[in-house]
């Protein structure tokens, strides 16, 4: 909500002030300038990244309007975790062998259908209980394994945040070649037509400059940090999971390692120590 609010506050700023200066919006609908700095940004950004990254992009794009890292969300992962860590130490790591073959299945998994449907998270945590079953890798081993693939996780997770800052960087360069080529068109123009038709042409050249720095700084620059914000928070469920497993791995009863998990979670959303406590109960 608060994304849409500031969407709506920057367009209501800029064409609010500038109609209160007695401008005209009609002077400001400029469909060639537009595809000018649109194309212009979208071939940058194709050539830049891999094929995959754009509907990567866009997807990531429409989902920064809703907020999926809530406590009740960072509840439930470390819910599934205790409940996993719980049945191992009751039954056995062998008694988890179906639970993590077959996560879709499985009746704990089941329980938490918006951890399933993350098919990397659900691989990420049935991967490492694998390992931990095997019973052949030291805590230490095992968190250097956890810290190399969030390392190329990281990576990944921030490769859109950057792809769009880059654009965010050329579109005031888009903006001026926009303008450039209006000024180009004016000149050839000089001594055939009148000078209010000249001044128009001036102004669709400068309406260029005018939407690549808005589009920049004022949605696309935004954009970028908001998606980086989203990888960051993605980052930290991994990282609180990795903190609970290697706790387990290191001989912690569940209770205690899902403790450990919490407190790596970022401040804003995480859970409090007998909001987890009762959860734990609850199961």
């Amino acid at each position: 909500m608060a994304k849409i609010i500031g969407i709506i506050v920057v367009f209501a700023s800029v064409l609010g002030g500038y109609v209160l200066s007695h401008g005209k919006i009609a002077a400001l609908i400029q469909p060639f300038e537009v595809l000018i700095i649109g194309g212009a940004a979208l071939g940058a950004f194709l050539q830049a990244n891999p094929g995959s990254t754009f509907m990567h992009v866009f997807k990531k794009a429409l989902g920064m309007f809703g907020h999926k890292y809530t406590r009740a969300y960072y509840l439930d992962v470390l819910r599934l975790i205790y409940e996993i860590l719980n049945k191992s130490r009751r039954e056995g790591m062998m008694a988890i062998e179906a639970d993590i073959e077959d996560p879709g299945a499985s009746p704990i998994f089941s329980k938490y259908p918006g951890i399933l449907k993350d098919e990397r998270m659900t691989a990420y945590i049935c991967d490492y209980l694998r390992i931990m079953s095997s019973g052949n890798m030291a805590p230490h081993e095992l968190e250097g394994l956890f810290d190399m693939e969030l390392g190329s996780l990281r990576d990944e997770l921030e490769h859109p945040s950057h792809a769009v800052n880059r654009i965010a960087d050329g579109l005031p360069g888009f903006g001026i070649v926009a303008a450039v080529l209006g000024i180009v068109v004016t000149m050839a123009m000089l001594g055939e037509a009148a000078q209010a038709e000249l001044g128009q042409h001036v102004g669709a050249a400068l309406v260029g400059t005018f939407l690549g720095i808005l589009a920049a700084y004022g949605f696309f620059g935004p954009l970028a940090a908001s998606l980086e914000h989203d990888a960051k928070e993605e980052l930290n469920v991994y990282e609180a999971i990795k903190a609970s497993l290697v706790a387990s791995a290191s001989g912690m009863p569940p209770t205690l390692a899902v403790e450990f998990g919490r407190k790596v979670l970022f401040p804003a959303h995480r859970p409090s120590f007998s909001e987890l406590e009762q959860a734990m109960r609850g199961n």
